[in-house]
């Protein structure tokens, strides 16, 4: 697929562009981690998707969806990022990253100061991704079990004040 005009927005998960993503994206996990048993495998159907605690987004370019995220809210604090494809062809342009940004953006805008992810150990793209975001590695969180299939990370979310605070410069006037 060639460049095009990238578009990130949220959209529902009920949709048959989206259903097709999920599909591809539990074929892709069943494949890089053939031994892992599938209780270990931590999927969301479209309708799990579409619950009141999770926003989904879709990335298209010029129209045609090519891949998706989610944010699920656990409480007032903890969000936890789910379901990031891509489609294989437009992997390597840094969409993953501006998916990423889309998410935390919106974990930002609902208030939320911390988020959290699974990914399988084997997606080591995956995790290069989530660490360059500024992901740190971590124990298991929310009701996930610590089964050695997984690999888990977490940001905390600056807030908004203090990082305009430090960008201000130095005014000795003001107290």
């Amino acid at each position: 697929m060639t460049a095009g005009d990238v578009a990130i927005g949220i959209e529902t998960p009920l949709q048959d562009d989206l259903r097709a993503l999920i599909a591809e994206l539990n074929d892709a996990i069943d494949a890089q981690e053939p031994e892992t048993p599938d209780e270990f495998k931590f999927r969301m159907t479209a309708e799990e998707m579409a619950r009141p605690d999770t926003v989904t987004f879709l990335v298209r370019i010029d129209g045609e969806a090519v891949g998706c995220g989610a944010l699920k809210r656990h409480d007032d604090r903890l969000g936890e990022v789910k379901r990031m494809y891509l489609r294989p062809a437009v992997r390597g342009r840094g969409l993953a990253a501006r998916l990423l940004d889309r998410i935390e953006a919106e974990a930002r805008s609902q208030g939320l100061t911390e988020l959290a992810l699974e990914t399988g150990i084997g997606f080591a793209a995956a995790r290069r991704t989530y660490e360059q975001a500024g992901f740190s590695t971590c124990g298991a969180f929310a009701d996930y079990p610590d089964s050695g299939y997984a690999a888990f990370y977490r940001k905390t979310l600056a807030r908004r004040e203090a990082e305009e605070a430090a960008s201000r410069p130095f005014d000795p006037a003001r107290p």
